[in-house]
């Protein structure tokens, strides 16, 4: 409604199908808010005044590589980095939780990609857990994803790609974790650090991180693989830390890629002390900048054009000009 005035109604109804609808579905997850004594830790952890004290907050200090207590706490998160990277006012802008751009934001490569992380995430999840195999259901996506023909066609072939390097194959049965919340306290750097791995599976007793991404043409990855990709060197950090618990034998970092062409699996050694220091290199050049910012200016330039939020920026640059 802010951009075009255009509503869409959420209820339309009297005060009886009102009532109805919340003695079904708002009842009772009403008394669990109220009456729930379960912590989750995540965005909130920034404002609470017991962060010192929570039983479940995982503390891991040093993690950014940063020592100072000085700044306000905040949260921080790979996506933040990568946004920050792009533009501080970016950053800054999605933090606001302003309207995005429609048309970007859920793009047909985005949505794309969205929409098989998604098909994934409910295969995995299904008890009992099995690896998964060939047979892609015709109506694969969920219908909060609107994909053209051609982008459902590439994302069943992705899927079917997948089939190969399912981590499914050596999961201990009942260890998967599927896209779990992961939130730490840098209490060096007072920062909150939040993250979700696309797949946590057991390997044995030692704890897997499982990551993947699609692409539109097959590319072979440079030899770095941390390079610019702050998720990846958080993962390796955490598990060479042994923040996820379970034994270092078999723990690694995993990243699959999944293209027209087939699928790569690609093995990450966090114990490698070569990894490790270029997981710190990498993750301290997204923080750093970041963590002592107060102005987010802005950087105008060709990525205006496929910003989420630059409508919301009297700086960005409009046909390769600043306003």
């Amino acid at each position: 409604g802010v951009f075009d005035g255009h509503v869409e109604p959420l209820f339309e109804g009297g005060r009886e199908a009102a009532r109805a609808l919340f003695e079904v579905y708002g009842k009772e997850e009403l008394e669990k808010a109220v009456d729930s004594t379960e912590y989750r830790p995540g965005f909130a952890c920034t404002k609470c005044s017991y962060v010192s004290v929570c039983p479940v907050l995982k503390r891991a200090p040093g993690l950014l590589g940063i020592e100072d207590r000085q700044r306000p706490r905040r949260s921080w998160s790979p996506s933040n980095g990568r946004a920050y990277r792009a533009c501080a006012t970016r950053d800054y802008l999605r933090r606001l939780n302003l309207p995005v751009d429609w048309a970007i934001e859920h793009s047909p490569t985005a949505e794309r990609g969205r929409a098989v992380h998604d098909f994934l995430a409910r295969r995995h999840d299904v008890e009992p857990q099995r690896r998964c195999t060939l047979d892609i259901p015709a109506g694969w996506i969920d219908a909060k994803y609107r994909l053209p023909d051609d982008e459902q066609l590439l994302g069943l072939q992705l899927l079917r790609h997948h089939a190969a390097v399912c981590p499914l194959r050596h999961a201990e049965p009942g260890s998967v974790r599927v896209e779990p919340s992961l939130t730490f306290i840098d209490e060096d750097a007072d920062i909150i650090v939040i993250t979700k791995p696309d797949l946590l599976y057991r390997d044995g007793d030692s704890w897997v991180w499982r990551e993947v991404k699609t692409r539109l043409r097959e590319k072979r990855w440079s030899p770095d693989l941390l390079e610019g990709n702050p998720q990846l060197a958080l993962a390796v950090l955490l598990v060479e830390r042994g923040e996820l618990g379970g034994s270092r034998t078999r723990a690694r970092v995993e990243l699959e890629v999944l293209h027209p062409g087939g699928a790569d699996l690609e093995v990450i050694d966090p114990f490698t002390s070569s990894v490790r220091r270029a997981a710190e290199a990498v993750l301290h050049e997204h923080v750093r900048d970041w963590h002592t910012d107060d102005r987010a200016i802005p950087r105008p330039g060709p990525e205006c054009a496929r910003c989420e939020v630059a409508r919301w920026c009297t700086a960005r640059a409009v046909d390769g000009a600043a306003q």
